[in-house]
Parts: structure tokens; C-alpha cells; sequence
């Protein structure tokens, strides 16, 4: 019982793992989607919004950190999104490991 609950919490985060890298990428796409203005209404330019909107408009509220047209909020996404990253999986894997 005991190696299985190990596996659980170490394929939990390789898949969260995974989910924080994906969603590093939609913030990168993001990033560069502002820099060339696509079409507003092109499906994937959507999705990418949609995905990453949520985080990005939490933290434009609690740090409302925008100097002119630069808009730092996708950096502080990345800094937090990495803390997360590894607290979480790591923790996983710590526990993992010690079970």
C-alpha cells in the first residue's frame, strides 16, 4: 500500500510539473501575442486569454504594478508561478520519497 501511495504523490507532480510548464508557455505566448496585436478574435489568441487572464488580472489587482505601457504583471506571474512550482512539487516529491 504504502509503494503505491509513494507513486501516487510522485506522478502527482511530475503532472503538475508538467501543468506549471504548460502554462509557462501560454504566459510566454501571451507575452508575444501583446508585442505583434493578432487578431483579437482568432481562436487560439482566445484561448491563450482566457487561459491566462484569470492569474493575470488577480495580480494586476493586488499589485498594480504598470509603469506607462509596460505592464509587469506577466512577471510577477512567472516569479510566483515558480515559487508555487517548486513548493508544491517539491513537497510531492518529498513526501514521496519518504514514504
Amino acid at each position: 500500500m504504502m509503494f503505491n501511495l509513494a507513486n501516487l504523490f510522485r506522478n502527482l507532480a511530475i503532472i503538475l510539473n508538467i501543468a506549471f510548464n504548460l502554462f509557462y508557455f501560454l504566459l510566454v505566448a501571451r507575452i508575444i501575442s501583446s508585442w505583434i496585436a493578432p487578431d483579437p478574435f482568432h481562436r487560439v489568441v482566445q484561448i491563450i486569454y482566457k487561459l491566462t487572464d484569470p492569474i493575470l488580472n488577480l495580480i494586476k489587482r493586488l499589485v498594480p504594478l504598470q509603469f506607462g505601457m509596460i505592464d509587469f504583471s506577466p512577471i510577477i506571474a512567472f516569479f510566483l508561478l515558480e515559487f508555487l512550482k517548486n513548493f508544491i512539487v517539491g513537497t510531492l516529491i518529498s513526501i514521496s520519497n519518504k514514504i
